[in-house]
């Protein structure tokens, strides 16, 4: 009788496994999946950038001493209205210096007055123009000259000391007094008006 009801127990266990088996079919469950991205390779991916002409800068400048012996510098220049540009006067002797931040507007540009209230003292001066590095100029400036000025090409273009990419840098000499004096330089002598 062991026998059977072992054989019977063996029926009954095969039937349950059979029963348990049978009916609709449960799919198995399974975690979602992520969405897969294609990232393109980086030939693929880097979108045409738009040939932009290189710009070769020019900065021209006149200096007028004011009756108060102060001076006024006028520019004239090809960079791109709203640029941002810093105008210094330096004296040679002393090395004390002037500075104002200016913007270009219709490719002009206007600075001053310079010096100390009692004016300036005769002599040799500097009078630099540089352009602001790219990264603090407006955004349509940016668009022109490149966010690190990477479109600015001609010989006042050079790096800058900072690695904050390229910007432009014009400087002349003059004299100011009412005698003009010997020099072998290229200098504008100017006068009190």
């Amino acid at each position: 009788m062991h026998k059977t009801l072992g054989g019977i127990s063996l029926v009954f266990a095969s039937m349950l496994l059979l029963a348990g088996c049978g009916g609709q079919e449960e799919e198995p469950t399974s975690v979602p999946s992520e969405p897969v991205v294609e990232t393109p390779s980086p030939q693929e991916s880097a979108e045409p950038k738009e040939m932009v002409d290189p710009l070769i800068v020019a900065i021209s400048t006149t200096a007028s001493l004011r009756s108060d012996r102060r001076l006024m510098v006028e520019g004239e220049t090809n960079l791109p209205d709203d640029a941002l540009i810093q105008v210094t006067i330096e004296r040679e002797i002393s090395r004390v210096r002037w500075q104002e931040r200016t913007s270009v507007s219709q490719g002009r540009f206007n600075a001053g007055p310079f010096g100390s209230g009692s004016g300036l003292p005769d002599g040799r001066y500097i009078v630099s123009v540089q352009l602001s590095e790219a990264s603090v100029q407006p955004r349509a400036v940016q668009a022109r000259i490149g966010n690190e000025g990477e479109y600015l090409a001609g010989e006042l273009v050079s790096q800058t000391r900072h690695g904050l990419g390229q910007v432009a840098t014009y400087s002349r000499s003059f004299l100011v007094g009412s005698e003009p004096r010997r020099t072998r330089d290229q200098v504008d002598v100017i006068e009190e008006m």
